[in-house]
């Protein structure tokens, strides 16, 4: 029955996410979760999706701006853990650490508190979409520049024809779940 369950909650979730053909740019299909996060079911069935999938005895959870945030912040209660938000220079107040890398279409620099994370913290990293693996690489290494354990990647939805499971594993990061994939992937 839990099976049943979690096959109607992750139908759910697909259903409310949309496409935007050539958003930001041409050739990129952006996956937009606006149409989810007006839809309370569907937004609870997120947030119980990715805790299912998270592992225990969390610390931190860790959000990247924006959508990061949306998702990591619900994931931490249900945990029991504290939210740290990872930003855009420039938008927290304190002493930072940075780090700039990649996206499929751009760069980009994150940053975290200096002491936003104590060394030796166990970490879940949270964030709707692993395309590339770009982001989730940039905090990670923001996670080990403090001290803390990466112990889980999750994602709501994971692009698996852009291999960002497998940049990330090149990374020594292998520890990442999705609720959805596109296509779907055994590993999921």
């Amino acid at each position: 029955m839990a099976g049943a369950e979690t096959r109607t909650q992750r139908q759910l979730i697909a259903e409310r996410i949309r496409d935007v053909p050539d958003f930001p740019k041409p050739g990129v299909v952006f996956k937009d979760i606006t149409p989810l996060l007006a839809d309370a079911t569907a937004f609870a069935a997120s947030v119980d999706e990715l805790v299912a999938i998270s592992p225990d005895g969390i610390d931190i959870v860790v959000g990247m701006e924006a959508r990061g945030f949306i998702f990591g912040a619900p994931v931490a209660l249900a945990l029991g853990a504290g939210f740290v938000p990872v930003r855009k220079p420039g938008k927290l107040p304190g002493p930072t650490v940075q780090e700039t890398f990649a996206l499929e279409y751009g760069s980009e620099t994150l940053a975290v508190h200096a002491d936003a994370i104590l060394p030796g913290a166990r970490v879940l990293v949270i964030d709707d979409v692993l395309a590339t693996g770009g982001t989730i690489a940039a905090t990670a290494a923001l996670v080990n520049r403090l001290g803390a354990e990466l112990v889980h990647v999750s994602v709501l939805l994971e692009l698996s024809f852009l291999e960002g499971r497998q940049r990330l594993a090149e990374a020594g990061i292998d520890a990442v779940s999705a609720v959805i994939a596109t296509p779907p992937v055994d590993a999921v």
